[in-house]
Parts: structure tokens; sequence; C-alpha cells
């Protein structure tokens, strides 16, 4: 296991390196680039430049999230093996500087999705939120308006060139069923997962957030049937998965110790982000602090899970509340994922130790 922090360089994250580096047990981040847009090919040299601040701070840079799947592959548009060509160049363009997995998603449209990113807790702290009933009468472009409205930060998959095209893009998609979506992310896959191989580079797909549909969209990745589809659509540990706890663990059905164990056993899991929900009700939940007593997770079954059959993923903390009068990006804080890489590793330690 590699404990690491998610950032998005100097000039859009106001968290600085030399902060993370003094987290205890952190040895890199997970680096997020997302100014690059969905399909362009990203250049070595801002790589470069990336990865030398990250080393330079003392950190590794050994997963990048975010290298976007252009909307045109996920539709299965004629322009999507042009698209597929750049995320191979892409791919090819990272691996010199030591890059081993790639984060990514095949989310239609929305990245993730909450109705608060600002929720008022009893205690004083913010955290992110989502009630479905909210959504009522709401569509996509009053839902994107009132989230941009909401930060003054840039939101990962809420790029405003991705979302300039919303209502075109909305229309593609009533066409796109669930087994056509599968189609065009198989056609994804074999197209990107040999030069994946060739390049030492393991692709790790992030879950559906949250993991239901959402405005009648071809969601496919959020469930372990899901996932075993993928999976299987191309048999090689370069198609990997990224757990992401919190994501899985927003719908109560979903088992996220027993899904680590399954996919660790198979050699699938490359990378985790361990966070923590409270469920409310149906479709209705919050983010809680990553302690288990928080929220509705098991946090030590999912450690444990994680430590006995996934020991060598990544994995990061993931959304934090706003705590200590921290202004920051919505679920991205210093703070409160800094207290939670302490529990998290502290977990690690008392069930290595148990194990002994």
């Amino acid at each position: 296991m590699k404990m690491t922090f998610r950032w998005y360089g100097s000039d859009d994250d106001p968290i600085p390196l030399q902060c993370i580096r003094q987290i205890p047990g952190v040895t890199g981040i997970m680096g997020a680039m997302d100014r690059f847009p969905a399909g362009q090919v990203w250049p070595q040299d801002d790589i470069a430049a990336y990865v030398d601040e990250v080393h330079a701070a003392g950190l590794e840079c050994e997963v990048i999230e975010s290298v976007n799947v252009h909307e045109d592959i996920k539709l299965g548009r004629d322009t999507r093996d042009t698209y597929i060509a750049n995320y191979c160049r892409t791919l090819e363009n990272l691996a010199p500087y030591g890059v081993k997995v790639v984060v990514y998603n095949f989310m239609p449209v929305f990245d993730w999705l909450r109705t608060d990113l600002a929720h008022v807790n009893p205690d004083g702290s913010t955290c992110l939120y989502y009630d479905e009933a909210k959504l009522a009468g709401m569509t996509p472009q009053d839902m994107v308006a009132a989230t941009l409205e909401n930060s003054q930060f840039s939101l990962p998959g809420w790029e405003p060139e991705r979302l300039a095209q919303l209502d075109e893009v909305m229309e593609a998609y009533s066409t796109i069923d669930v087994e056509a979506m599968r189609e065009n992310y198989a056609y994804f896959l074999r197209g990107v997962v040999p030069t994946a191989e060739r390049v030492g580079i393991r692709l790790a797909v992030h879950p559906d957030d949250p993991a239901w549909p959402l405005f009648g969209l071809p969601r496919v990745c959020h469930s372990m049937e899901d996932l075993d589809a993928i999976v299987e659509m191309v048999d090689s540990p370069a198609n990997s998965l990224c757990v992401c706890t919190g994501s899985l663990g927003s719908d109560p059905a979903n088992d996220v110790p027993a899904i680590l164990t399954r996919f660790g056993d198979k050699g699938r899991v490359a990378a985790a982000h361990c966070r923590n929900v409270r469920h409310l009700g149906h479709r209705h939940f919050q983010e809680a602090a990553h302690l288990s007593a928080d929220g509705s997770l098991d946090m030590y079954a999912i450690m444990r899970a994680i430590h006995d059959h996934a020991p060598d993923a990544y994995i990061r903390p993931d959304h934090g509340r706003m705590i200590w009068g921290e202004k920051g990006r919505p679920g991205y804080p210093l703070y409160d994922r800094a207290l939670g890489i302490t529990y998290l590793n502290g977990l690690w330690e008392a069930i290595d130790k148990a194990n002994r």
C-alpha cells in the first residue's frame, strides 16, 4: 500500500506540496491535471514540469487521475478512433515520468453530482451532500448552473468547455442505452489497453458517483455486476479498478469490502479512494469524516479487505469536510483529509500487526 493525496497543481490547488509532505505516512500524490480538455494529448513538457515539481517536494507521482475520456468515445461516434489514438499518446507521454496508474471514468456527461456543496453540520463543519428529492423538477441545465454558482474553484468533471454543449450531448445520449454504452466502453478498452500494457500503465476506472442512474443517462459502473462486466471486457491487469468506497458506498446495496475482496483476488484493484458516507434515506446521503462511527461504512472492514486482498494498491483519503475555518475546493480540504490519512494509517498498522 502507498498512501497518497490528490493534488491539482500549484496553479490550481490552494494546498502547497510542502503541507502534503508533512502529513505522516504520505509518500506521494495522485496527480490531477484537469486543465487539459478531454480528448487532447497531454504535452510531455507539461507532464515533466508537473512531475518535477512533485519530486522536488520529496513526493512520488506514480498515479495520475482524470485523463478524461472524450464524450464522442462514450457515444460511439465516428470521431472516436481519433480520440482513442490521442488517449494512447497521452499514456505514452506519461509513462517515461514514472506514472504507473491512470485513474479515469466512463460516466456520461457528469463525473459526479451533489445537491449541496457545503451542507452545514451541527458542529459547524460543512460537507458534500446529496438528496435526490431536491432534483425533482430540475433539468441537467438547472443542476449545472446551481453547482457552478456555488463554487469559486474549478470542479473536476464540471469544466466549462465540456458543459458548453450540454443540450446537444444530452440529446445525443437519448439514443444510447446501457447495452450500447457497454459496447462503446469495450471498444475504448480494446483500443487503449494494448498501449497501456506496452508502456507499463494500469488503467483504473472510477465508479459512477453517486451509484445509480441520473437524468436518464446510461451509467454502467456502479455495482458488483457492472464491475464484473468491465474487467471481463479485456482480460488484462492493465484493465483494473479504482474502488471509490464513497461512490460505491452511496448505495447501501453495494458491499464495498466484498467488492474489494473479489477484485483484489483477481488482481484488478490498482487504486482505492477511501472515504465514508452517512445514509440518510433513499438516494439521500452526506459525506462524513473517515471514522467508521461518523458514517455508514465500516472503514475497518474496507481497510482490512485492501490489506488482505489488494495490498499493492495506491490509496488516498477522499472527500473531506471543511473544518477549522478552512476555505478550499468542495470536498478537497487539507485538514480533514489529513485527519483521514492518520485514521486510515492507524487502521492499517493495527491490521498489519494483528496479522503477524
